[in-house]
């Protein structure tokens, strides 16, 4: 039997003939495979997944991993629930009238029994975060502020302590029916207005001047108080040096008066000190006199 003239172009070409018999079971074989793939869903970790069919949510969510067998004509939204921050910086009037520039951050997560409820009332993760927690961040936040005195008052630890409290406390109670955890609020930074920034700059330089003031006024007086307590051991010195004197010449006075013969004493010793003068000098002295010195025995 011969082969029909086609079927040898199709081999001398390497394309594969498929019987007509058999072309049916391949495209229904194919078929199966694409369906059965379809029916496999995988979810990311750390996500929840939330099928929908012609706009009907299904009630229970799917966590992280693989699901089959699956409905191939469901669609597929996945929810990140892993634990993130927003930051928000809001302008947050106080009593005084003053916008003080606030960095807070919160803390959350998707609540992850609760994502088949967010698609259909709000959204995606982020639009849930769009549409609940920054409204509510802003306006808490801006309610707060209202119960703070003075701009200053910011800075103070007590007051941020409550701010963060009453922040927590609100955003916990507001979100927590939205589908969204709330697990923590911190401030981050605060930025007071110019014009206050500006007075408290002038006042620590007031501050700083006055300080330098009372150090220099301190010094002064520890230096004059150095310089009297010097003065008066001075004087205690001379005081001490002049009774010294004065008693030397009360015991020479009393040593005289008991002991004539120490003038005479004295005045050899003086003679021997003249004699050893190398200066050129005469001197008339009267052996007779009683004091034998010179110029001491005029008044005889």
């Amino acid at each position: 039997m011969k082969d029909h003239p086609r079927s040898s172009e199709r081999r001398n070409r390497g394309e594969v003939e498929i019987p007509a018999k058999v072309l049916p079971v391949v495209i229904i074989l194919v078929g199966v495979l694409a369906l059965a793939s379809c029916s496999f869903k995988a979810v990311d970790v750390g996500h929840v997944g939330v099928a929908s069919l012609f706009g009907n949510v299904r009630e229970k969510p799917y966590p992280a991993g693989l699901h089959f067998p699956v409905n191939p004509m469901l669609k597929w939204v996945q929810f990140d629930a892993r634990q993130k921050t927003h930051k928000e910086t809001a302008a947050v009037p106080s009593q005084d009238q003053l916008l003080t520039d606030v960095d807070v951050s919160v803390q959350y997560r998707i609540d992850a029994t609760k994502a088949p409820a967010i698609l259909a009332d709000t959204g995606t993760a982020d639009q849930a975060v769009e549409v609940h927690l920054v409204p509510a961040l802003r306006s808490l936040i801006r309610e707060q502020g209202k119960t703070i005195k003075n701009a200053q008052d910011f800075f103070n630890e007590e007051t941020q302590q409550r701010l963060q409290d009453s922040l927590f406390a609100g955003m916990e109670a507001f979100l927590a029916p939205k589908g969204i955890i709330v697990s923590d609020v911190l401030i981050r930074d605060i930025q007071l207005p110019a014009q206050l920034r500006q007075r408290i700059e002038e006042k620590k330089a007031e501050e700083q001047e006055l300080a330098r003031t009372e150090f220099e006024q301190q010094r002064k007086v520890v230096q004059a108080k150095a310089e009297r307590e010097a003065a008066d051991e001075q004087a205690k010195m001379r005081e001490r040096l002049a009774e010294a004197q004065a008693y030397e010449i009360t015991k020479i006075n009393e040593a005289v008066s008991e002991n004539p013969a120490y003038i005479k004493l004295q005045a050899l010793e003086a003679l021997k000190a003249i004699s050893k003068d190398p200066a050129a000098k005469m001197y008339f002295m009267d052996g007779d006199a009683p004091m034998p010195l010179p110029l001491m025995n005029l008044s005889q």
